[in-house]
Order: structure tokens, then sequence, then C-alpha cells
């Protein structure tokens, strides 16, 4: 296997939901480097007690990332090696992943990408839906800005991607169906999990769907560009 860098900042996915979508070159990653920094490590402690991963955890948040991005900073440039992850998926996607990233960049800190599971990704080829070209939007705001956003992507000629929570789900639905209109969507949800879904139909179908069955788990919702 590879030698880990010393100084080095490694960005490494994690699975989404299935354990055995940890990549080999991940694994090896993880239990070589110094230290590694999670999102939330109860979540990320399941992951390594899984595969027997016994190198240092270290919270890393939106919460801590104004005082930790300093001091992992400070621990790469002393040569110590570092991997980056997140609850779930691709650091740096709807995450504050990409802060210490940036922070590295700026102090010529080599960054090293191990690539893998990503809910994006995996919702996209399942879809049915164009996706040559899309546009990912992660959450939508939650207040100021939400209703000018809606509009705009409601204009896009790509595929239109959304992460959305179970209980916002409804009123995300509604507001697009007064943006957008009725038009071809996607909902995936529980992806690789015991539960997955993946509705295909409409947003007014969906609409229906949802009253009828409330969504559970963490949502990838997908609408068809404005020319289908």
């Amino acid at each position: 296997m590879e030698e880990i860098q010393a100084g080095a900042l490694y960005v490494v996915a994690t699975p989404i939901g299935n354990l055995n979508d940890l990549t080999h070159r991940a694994q090896y990653i993880m239990s070589h480097v110094d230290l590694i920094a999670a999102e939330d490590t109860r979540t990320s402690g399941v992951l390594l007690r899984h595969y027997d991963i016994r190198t240092q955890l270290r919270s890393y948040h939106s919460y801590n990332l104004k005082t930790e991005t300093p001091r992992l900073v400070g621990l790469l440039q002393q040569g110590k090696s570092l991997a980056l992850i997140s609850d779930a998926g691709t650091p740096g996607i709807s995450d504050p992943g990409y802060q210490l990233v940036q922070a590295c960049i700026e102090q010529d800190i080599k960054v090293v990408p191990i690539p893998g599971a990503s809910a994006l990704t995996a919702a996209l080829p399942v879809s049915g839906l164009p996706i040559n070209r899309f546009v990912f939007e992660g959450f939508l705001p939650l207040k100021k800005g939400r209703k000018t956003r809606l509009e705009l992507l409601g204009r896009e000629d790509r595929t239109v991607v959304i992460y959305e929570s179970p209980h916002r789900i409804e009123r995300t639905v509604n507001e697009l169906i007064e943006s957008f209109g009725d038009r071809k969507c996607v909902m995936a949800r529980e992806l690789t999990k015991k539960f997955e879904e993946v509705f295909r139909g409409t947003l007014l179908g969906l609409k229906i769907k949802l009253k009828k069955q409330k969504a559970k788990g963490e949502i990838v919702l997908l609408i068809a560009a404005k020319s289908m």
C-alpha cells in the first residue's frame, strides 16, 4: 500500500449507510494516519470499531471550526498526517470540511483525495433523469433568499439536485411545485441502507405520497430540467 505522507491532509470518503462501502484504500489511510478529524466522533466511532481502526479521533464540526482549523493546520505543519472524514459520504459536500481544506491550501499543505461514497453520486445514476448536466444545490436556505433561490432553480435547463431532511421535505415539495410547476422528480432516501427507497414520478405525485406516508432518513431530491 501507499506510504503515508507526513504533513498531508487526506480527505477520506466514508460509507453513507452500508459499512461495506468503505474502500480498502480509505481503511488503510485511516488506520495509518496520526489523527482523524471527524464531524461526529460517536458516529465515526461505529465505523472505526467495525474495521478495528484505532487511530485517535478528534471532533471537527461547524461549532468548533474557528478554533480547531488553526490547531489542525498547526499539527500538519509539525509533520503530523491527518484524515478528514464527515458523518457519512464525502467531506466538504454540505458540511464544514472545505474550510480545513481551504486553510491547508493557503498554507501550501498537501491535500490528498481518497474518493468513495456520496449520496449525490449514489442518487444520480439510479434516478433515470439526464445527468450529463446537473446543478447541485445542497440544502436550500431556510429563510433568507429561499424563494429567490427556488425561482432561479426553476429556470434551470439542467437536472436540479437538492439535499433535504425528512421534517422539511413536504414544505420543500410544496414550494417546488409553486416555483417549478409539476415536473418529473426523483426522491432517493436511506440510500445503501435496509429501507432504501427511490421514488420516481412527479412533484405532485410525490406530494400525494408524502401525505400518505411520512419520509424518514436523509433525502436526495432530483427535479427534471425546465425543458423536460
